[in-house]
C-alpha cells in the first residue's frame, strides 16, 4: 500500500497550514509526524485519511499498482485520536461488536482476545460512558490497532495514558505494526520512538 502526496497543501480560509508536501509513504514502514501543538499534523493526518481534502497539490493511494479513490479509502485504514469519539451509550461489548461490523479482526482476533487485550475484562458490560478517560484511549487504541486494515493512523496516542498506560500502547505497536503503514502525530518522543521515519510539518509552513 503507498500513500503518494503531490505537492499537498491545505488552508483554511486565507491561512496556509501546511504547503508544497510531497512525501511517499508504504506498507511496512512507521512515521511520525512532528510539531509543536497547533502545528497542522492533526491537518495532515485528516487529509492522509481523505477525512479533509487538500486546498493544493494531490493525494494517491495504490494497493499493489492499483489506485484506489479517496472516497474508498477509509476501507483500508483505522484511526484512533482524541477528537474522534466512542458511543457513550454502547457498552464496551457493543461498541467492539459495531466497530467490527465494519472492519475484520487482525487475524488470531476476536471480541473476547481483544478485552483481554485491553485488559477492561472487568468493563465489557459497563457502558462507554461511565469508562475513565484512560479506558476511553485504550478502546480507541485497540480498535484502531487490532482491525485488519493495511494503514493505521494514530494522533496524540498516549492521551490520558498514566505511566502503565504508555508501557501497553507500546506494546500494542510493537505486536500488531509489522507489514502495515503506521503514522503517528506526535510532540513526544515516547510516543514515537519506534518509528523509522519522521515529518517535520514546520518545514512545510511559508
Amino acid at each position: 500500500m503507498e500513500v503518494i502526496l503531490e505537492d499537498i497543501g491545505r488552508r483554511f480560509n486565507r491561512d496556509w497550514v501546511f504547503q508544497h508536501l510531497n512525501y511517499r509513504f508504504t506498507t511496512g514502514a512507521r512515521y511520525a509526524v512532528l510539531g509543536p501543538n497547533g502545528s497542522g499534523k492533526s491537518t495532515l493526518l485528516q487529509v492522509v485519511s481523505s477525512a479533509l481534502m487538500p486546498s493544493a497539490g494531490r493525494i494517491e493511494y495504490r494497493d499493489q499498482g492499483q489506485i484506489i479513490a479517496p472516497d474508498d479509502i477509509y476501507q483500508y485504514l483505522s484511526i484512533a485520536a482524541p477528537y474522534l469519539e466512542l458511543i457513550e451509550e454502547f457498552t464496551l461489548s457493543e461498541q467492539i461488536r459495531f466497530h467490527f461490523a465494519h472492519k475484520r479482526f487482525l487475524g488470531g482476533f476476536d471480541e473476547k482476545l481483544l478485552i483481554e487485550r485491553l485488559g477492561l475484562t472487568h468493563a465489557q458490560d459497563k457502558q462507554i460512558r461511565y469508562f475513565s478517560s484512560g479506558m476511553k484511549q485504550r478502546v480507541k487504541l485497540g480498535l484502531a490497532c487490532y482491525a485488519d486494515v493495511p494503514i493505521v493512523l494514530l494522533d496524540e496516542p498516549t492521551s490520558n495514558l498514566d505511566e502503565e498506560g504508555v508501557d501497553w500502547y507500546l506494546q500494542l505497536v510493537a505486536g500488531t505494526s509489522a507489514n502495515r503503514l503506521f503514522l503517528v502525530c506526535s510532540n513526544q518522543a515516547r510516543e514515537y520512538g519506534f518509528c523509522e521515519h519522521t515529518i517535520k510539518i514546520t518545514d512545510y509552513k511559508l
